[in-house]
C-alpha cells in the first residue's frame, strides 16, 4: 500500500495557495477561525480532528489511519 505522507500543514498551505485563498478566506469557506488555519500551516501538533476535517472537506480529503514503521520507533527510543 502506499500512503501519502506529506504533512497537514504543507497539503493544506499547497491547496490554499493553488486555489489563491487567503488564508483568511479558506477559515470562512470551513467555518473555522484565522488562528485555527494559522496553527495547521504553522504545525501545530495539538488540534482538534473534528475542526481539522471540517477544513479538509473543502478538498475532499479526510483524517485517516496510517501505518507507520514500528522498528524504526523502537530505534528511535533506544
Amino acid at each position: 500500500m502506499n500512503f501519502n505522507s506529506q504533512p497537514l500543514a504543507d497539503f493544506l498551505k499547497e491547496r490554499r495557495k493553488n486555489l489563491h485563498l487567503t488564508q483568511k478566506a479558506l477559515a470562512t469557506k470551513a467555518g473555522v477561525g484565522l488562528r485555527f488555519i494559522r496553527e495547521i500551516e504553522q504545525g501545530k501538533t495539538t488540534l482538534r480532528m473534528d475542526k481539522v476535517n471540517q477544513v479538509l472537506q473543502l478538498f475532499g480529503q479526510e483524517l485517516g489511519l496510517v501505518p507507520v514503521n514500528r522498528t524504526k520507533l523502537v530505534d528511535e527510543k533506544g
